[in-house]
């Protein structure tokens, strides 16, 4: 995994949070409303794993996921990049919505490393 600075470990871990939290938002109104939740289930998990797998090559916190977990988390946060890539090219230099992504999608990238060097173990 590429050498990253504490600051940049920081933001990613904190990016996370971020994410879950929203998402944890999401889910409760979709689930208020009647709405489908499968999709957003299967991030959340995802991103819980993300954040776990940063966790363990950084802070060596252990985390209970197997193989199978890992491997399909791996896939969902794969597929997040399409939108996040598509919502930065429309953003503006400078923006906070483009610096919050930027750090979304570096933190993303570096739980997709670290799931991978996982798998290599």
């Amino acid at each position: 995994m590429e050498n990253v600075s504490d600051a940049v470990k920081s933001e990613s871990i904190k990016s996370f949070q971020s994410t879950i939290r929203k998402s944890k938002n999401g889910l409760a109104q979709m689930t208020e409303k009647g709405a489908s939740t499968t999709l957003i289930r299967k991030r959340l998990n995802a991103l819980y794993i993300g954040l776990a797998m940063l966790e363990n090559v950084w802070n060596q916190k252990p985390h209970n996921y197997n193989q199978e977990d890992i491997a399909e988390a791996r896939n969902t946060l794969n597929g997040l990049f399409p939108s996040l890539e598509n919502v930065y090219s429309k953003s503006k230099a400078g923006s906070p919505q483009r610096t919050l992504l930027e750090r979304r999608i570096k933190a993303l990238e570096l739980a997709v490393q670290a799931i991978d060097n996982h798998s290599k173990e």
